[in-house]
């Protein structure tokens, strides 16, 4: 069977002028069809053979998302080769340990920014430069254009062929390289089979096809959009790429997909968006908002208004009109998938979209898994769940309560890691390090990774990311890193969500210079603790946050205090915070 590259681009030969991806040039938007993708990749991967990439061979990919990231992909694993992603956000070092781990002989930069970042690893190595002038630190950079502008020689075309019938499914397709928020990113070593098993998954479980329009935000680095580009292509939709994730609700609302994967952080941003303007709207807005809001709920209760009445159709109908249209129009119109993953949602954000009838569908998975083990689906979604397992992949809870999986989707192991991979994989499966239970109709559900979990000095069990994400979904709360382990109870380190905390703060009268003066506030402080306590009901006593210090900055990946994937790093937070932990404790 082709690998995934080839059947992409076999499938774009039969679409010719259809669009296949869009991306923001100057302010305009640039197209290029289907026919065009597939005649790039062959000039990229003609211009990769001259350079002497042979099958197995390693090429590293530090590139923003453009679709030179994802033509420079197809052309690689259409030569043979294999693709190791590194995130943008990697330093000079990380670049350099990622590419000298797999072994790349070719580093490929999006743009001199990369370049420059990547000249120490690139030393000894062919670097290609995607788009922009050759930076004067890495003179001997090649120019993507150049490459690709070259005639095809015969036997060069001959050579490409050779590679085309020699391909398989059971090739090596990826190194990618994880996150890492316990220790140092270990290479996941996936085959083009790990990718498609998939495929055939969403095909039964979402209503998706040619005349459908997806939003690449999230890294493609990541295996979670990467994966869903492929589908993107293979189904003959198109991709509009977001160079900068900051500018995604913006482009929602102007590209207006029907389609896309998200982290939830975007999700909760759009909340916090919506519930800041209107606690600062006049009164009778504010009910209206809210009766709005409720109806949609009651509307999509009744079996999504299948059910509904003759008055509360009407009143739905009243209610969309006024309100829950527009939370639509924030997020780029109605969807056909709307997606979820890496991190869990809240109840409450979910519900909220979904009286919007934005149904968010939660999926769990893993780079070991490429990615997906789980996922919810328009017609079998059970909110507090990440779904059923996909078409033959196998889940199961050790009596430990660890998450285990066995399937055609999951890794053969990782990179040069021999013991890691002994321990990862054990008796034929998968051991996720996550936390879970399956419940009477197999969906499942996450707790949390078991490194993560807090054990307090009275022997209690803590499970740190569902408080996360019950209090770290106020208005007014950005980030939460819960704390406790072995302590007697649990606190927590807390980043206001300053725009709204400055507004409300403006709003009362109250005068500060900067964050770190607005923290110290009494009224600032009274108010956050009544929001933690109000959104703590559903805790346990033990779980619920019995202290808590306002930070005046964010957490960040540039300070290694979270992952590309937003992910927490917890010891780097209880190290570099210690005294402010301690100090909840004395």
């Amino acid at each position: 069977m082709q690998n995934i590259a080839l059947d992409i681009r076999d499938r774009a030969r039969g679409r010719g002028a259809r669009v296949a991806m869009r991306h923001k040039s100057d302010g305009r938007w640039l197209e290029i069809t289907y026919a065009e993708l597939d005649a790039t990749v062959e000039r990229i991967a003609a211009g990769l053979v001259r350079l002497g990439v042979a099958p197995g061979d390693r090429v590293a990919l530090f590139a923003p998302n453009m679709p030179a990231w994802t033509l420079c992909d197809l052309a690689v694993l259409s030569v043979g080769a294999v693709t190791v992603p590194v995130y943008v956000t990697c330093t000079a070092e990380q670049v350099a340990a990622v590419v000298e781990d797999s072994g790349a002989s070719v580093l490929i930069a999006g743009t001199p920014q990369e370049a420059v970042t990547a000249a120490g690893a690139a030393a000894g190595r062919i670097l290609i430069l995607c788009e922009g002038v050759v930076p004067a630190q890495t003179p001997g950079a090649i120019a993507l254009t150049a490459l690709a502008a070259a005639a095809i020689e015969p036997g060069t075309a001959a050579e490409l062929r050779r590679r085309e019938a020699a391909a398989s499914d059971d090739d090596l397709a990826t190194i990618i390289y994880t996150s890492g928020t316990t220790g140092d990113p270990k290479g996941v070593r996936l085959t083009h089979a790990n990718f498609r098993c998939q495929f055939a998954s969403l095909d039964r479980r979402f209503v998706f096809g040619p005349d459908d329009h997806s939003l690449c935000f999230l890294p493609l680095s990541h295996v979670y959009e990467r994966a869903w580009s492929y589908y993107v292509y293979l189904t003959g939709a198109r991709n509009s790429f977001v160079a900068d994730p900051k500018q995604v609700v913006a482009y929602l609302a102007e590209v207006r997909p029907t389609a896309m994967v998200s982290a939830p952080r975007l999700y909760e941003k759009v909340h916090t968006a919506v519930h800041e303007k209107i606690d600062h709207a006049p009164r009778l807005r504010r009910t209206l908002f809210h009766w709005a809001v409720r109806t949609g709920g009651a509307y999509q209760a009744a079996d999504r208004g299948r059910r509904a009445g003759p008055v509360l159709k009407l009143r739905h109908a009243v209610a969309d009109r006024l309100v829950l249209r527009k939370i639509r129009d924030l997020m780029g119109g109605p969807k056909t998938v709307l997606s979820a993953g890496g991190a869990p949602l809240s109840s409450d954000i979910e519900n909220f979209f979904l009286a919007a009838d934005l149904l968010i569908c939660q999926g769990y998975g893993l780079t070991e898994t490429a990615p997906m083990i789980t996922c919810n689906a328009p017609a079998a979604c059970r909110f507090g769940t990440v779904g059923r397992p996909i078409d033959g992949v196998e889940v199961r809870i050790s009596d430990e309560g660890e998450i285990l999986v066995r399937g055609p989707n999951v890794t053969a192991g990782y990179h040069n890691r021999p013991a890691e991979t002994a321990a990862a994989l054990r008796d034929g499966w998968l051991h996720t390090g996550d936390v879970g239970h399956l419940d009477a109709d197999g969906y499942l559900v996450v707790t949390d990774r078991i490194k993560d979990l807090i054990v307090t000095s009275t022997g209690k069990k803590v499970a740190p990311q569902r408080i996360e994400t019950l209090v770290g979904g106020d208005h007014f709360i950005d980030q939460l890193a819960v704390v406790g382990d072995r302590r007697q109870y649990v606190s927590a380190l807390v980043v206001p969500a300053f725009e709204a905390l400055k507004a409300w703060a403006q709003e009362k009268r109250i005068v500060f210079r900067d964050h770190e003066d607005l923290i110290g506030k009494p009224e600032v402080v009274q108010l956050m603790e009544e929001r933690i306590r109000s959104r703590s009901q559903q805790l346990a006593p033990f779980e619920t946050i019995r202290k808590f210090t306002l930070l005046a900055r964010q957490f960040t990946q540039q300070t290694g205090e979270i992952t590309p994937t937003l992910k927490v790093r917890r010891k780097v937070i209880a190290e570099r915070y210690r005294h402010f932990i301690d100090r909840m404790y004395n």
